[in-house]
């Protein structure tokens, strides 16, 4: 078996589950057991700001929004690219962080760039694999500049399109037999 950590899982119009559709996972762990990662284009409505009293137990004014990564409760993750404040290194410059004090350390200096996010995505052993072999996502290889890209947006799908028509031509343009630029923006409209 080959570990997906430190690569996107693009869903494809196949897959219609709520929380995954038009999603972008960045795996974060991927083994015989099981694997884990985030959804990085799906914003809340909450911000550092509005939960810092109850998550870190004093006041931020830093008004970053919080993605959801998925629909398995955990702790609030970060993932940023310094270093010395890394729990574990996802891809060359890209790290996360659980850890409590470090995740307040890292919201107290307003780390830029950063994606915090709550909840993550997990499968068992074998699920995901079973999910890619019925055609619901597709691998694509993360960067540091698409894993913090300045679009993600409340919207949410624009990762997924650019994602799209960047691997145009790839697995996954085979797979769908069509080109992105002929997606539409709600598969179920199909």
């Amino acid at each position: 078996m080959t570990s997906l950590k430190g690569q996107f899982l693009v869903a494809t119009p196949e897959l219609l589950a709520p929380i995954f559709t038009q999603s972008v996972i960045l795996m974060l762990d991927h083994t015989a057991e099981g694997a884990a990662g985030v959804v990085l284009n799906r914003l809340t409505e909450s911000t550092i700001n509005s939960v810092a009293p109850e998550v870190f137990g004093e006041e931020s004014d830093w008004e970053k929004w919080i993605s959801l990564g998925g629909p398995v409760p955990g702790p609030l993750i970060v993932l940023h690219t310094l270093e010395e404040l890394a729990d574990e290194t996802i891809l060359p410059g890209v790290y996360s962080t659980v850890d409590a004090e470090k995740v307040l350390e890292l919201v107290r200096r307003k780390v830029e760039p950063s994606l915090t996010i709550a909840n993550y995505s997990g499968w068992t052993g074998g699920q995901l694999e079973g999910e890619m072999g019925e055609g619901s996502w597709v691998v694509v290889p993360a960067t540091l500049e698409l894993v913090f890209w300045e679009g993600l947006g409340v919207g949410g799908i624009e990762l997924w399109r650019v994602l799209t028509k960047k691997y145009e031509g790839s697995r996954w343009a085979n797979l769908l037999g069509i080109k992105s630029r002929e997606l539409p923006p709600d598969p179920r409209l199909n």
